[in-house]
């Protein structure tokens, strides 16, 4: 199961019931936060969730509202006690801007790993999930991700019952290693099979619509898309920032097709971004006007 929340979704500036951009993920113990606006400790805490298990921090760009959370929350892990080795990726330049921002948050004990985007996508494994980022087009450097969790096949028990594979070697197996009994070398694909449908949850704010986002968000169970503008007449503004209307955002969700899109990233003029979705479901039916808190448990599908 892979829990996803919207911790903020404002752009620009926080209002008092908007904080500004942040996503956490939490799949099998691991925490993986996507921006770190000004509010991302109130709106954590808000959640019930906890700080110190982040393990690794992704930053799409370097403007203020999408980072400038970041030197206090580093303090409160730190604070906490902490001191497993904290992961983060981000465009060119990542570990410069973080050294900046610590200068008021200058002693943790605790390292900090940086990963920083060389190319126009670019893949990252971990022990459990992949993290891709692919590059949209906003005024500045910045990136989208995407994070992949794969499901192996069901493992075949009477498969290996019939080849007289020994039952304290059946767990090494199902975990991707080859065994050798006898002189016998037992291989995974030998007691598994095909691999199953896994969880993919896509994040992109601060762009032009492009057609990276759309190859990313294919088939994804969740899309969360800036919508920056919902009125009309905001399209000239939108270009002229770099930013996407409510309805670019659909025309993406609906080429991409992904199982269900939430808007983000709202204009502080954008009180109410509910009262324009219908522009946004006439092209794409299963979306909502994501709010701050919003989450869902992505469970992986039974055959």
């Amino acid at each position: 199961m892979l829990d996803v929340c919207l911790l903020g979704t404002g752009g620009m500036m926080p209002l008092p019931r908007r904080w500004l951009t942040a996503l956490m993920c939490r799949y099998n113990g691991s925490n993986i936060l996507i921006d770190c606006g000004e509010g991302t400790q109130v709106a954590v805490k808000q959640k019930g969730w906890n700080f110190k298990p982040i393990d690794v921090i992704c930053i799409t760009h370097y403007h203020a509202d999408h980072i400038s959370g970041l030197p206090g929350l580093l303090l409160t892990m730190g604070n906490a006690e902490r001191t497993e080795p904290l992961t983060m990726i981000g465009p060119k330049g990542l570990e410069r801007v973080v050294s900046a921002l610590r200068t008021i948050a200058p002693e943790l004990p605790f390292e900090i790993r940086f990963l920083e985007i060389t190319e126009p996508q670019q893949e990252f494994e971990f022990e459990e999930y992949r993290i891709k980022a692919f590059r949209v087009k906003h005024n500045v450097v910045c990136y989208g991700y995407s994070i992949e969790v794969d499901r192996k096949g069901k493992f075949d028990l009477e498969r290996a019952k019939a080849l007289n594979i020994p039952v304290q070697n059946w767990n090494r197996l199902q975990h991707g290693e080859s065994v050798e009994v006898d002189g016998v070398v037992y291989t995974p694909d030998m007691v598994m099979g095909e691999a199953r449908k896994g969880l993919k949850v896509t994040y992109t704010t601060d762009t032009r619509p492009v057609d990276p986002i759309i190859e990313a968000a294919k088939d994804a169970d969740l899309f969360i898309c800036e919508g920056m503008y919902g009125e009309e007449g905001k399209e000239a503004k939108a270009i002229e920032h770099k930013h996407m209307t409510f309805r670019e955002a659909a025309e993406l969700a609906a080429k991409a097709q992904p199982k269900e899109m939430w808007l983000t990233h709202y204009s502080p003029s954008l009180t109410k971004p509910w009262e324009y979705m219908e522009q946004v479901t006439e092209l794409f039916p299963n979306a909502k006007p994501g709010k701050d808190g919003m989450s869902v448990d992505l469970k992986f599908e039974e055959v």
